[in-house]
Formats: C-alpha cells, structure tokens, sequence
C-alpha cells in the first residue's frame, strides 16, 4: 500500500495529490483485472478447455486493450502480453 503524501501547502499541489490518489487506484483495478484475465487464460490452457480458453483469450485481448488505450500500461507491453497468450492458447487448441 502507498503511504499518503504529506499535507500540501497549496490548492494546485492539493489537487494534484487528490487526483494522482484517484488515478492510482483506478490503474491498480484495472492492472489487477489484467492479471486475472491472464490467469483465467493460463488456467483454461492448462485444463485443456478449449472452448474456456478460447473465451477466456478474447476477454483478456478485450481487457489488456481497454488498459493500453487508458494509458494504464505500454502500447509494446500490451502487445507483448497479448502475443505470448495467444501462443499458449493456440498451442492448446492444436494440441
């Protein structure tokens, strides 16, 4: 857990600390989601389901997608993430 910032002297730096505390925990939800989106993916794949897998794939590309266009994480880190699901979920429908 962060710790809070100590108390402004000023209402901009007063404001800034408000909006950067609301910012972080809408980026930290939506970083949480991502990695349960990917966990559901892995453990489907791991299962064997591919129906599971499947569904669990696109909601997880719909998940990382809507973090990367919220600025929440890196265009490249959300290609990276979902490039490498892909694999594994592709490699278990083959399979």
């Amino acid at each position: 857990m962060a710790a809070k910032a100590p108390v402004k002297r000023n209402l901009s730096a007063e404001k800034r600390a408000r909006q950067a505390e609301v910012r972080n925990a809408r980026n930290r939800a939506a970083r949480s989601m991502i990695k349960g989106a990917v966990k559901a993916v892995e453990t489907s794949v791991k299962a064997n389901d591919k129906d599971a897998s499947a569904k669990a794939l696109q909601a997880a590309i719909k998940t990382i997608s809507c973090a990367k266009s919220k600025g929440v994480i890196h265009g490249n880190n959300a290609a990276r993430k979902i490039s490498r699901l892909t694999k594994k979920a592709n490699a278990a429908l083959k399979a």
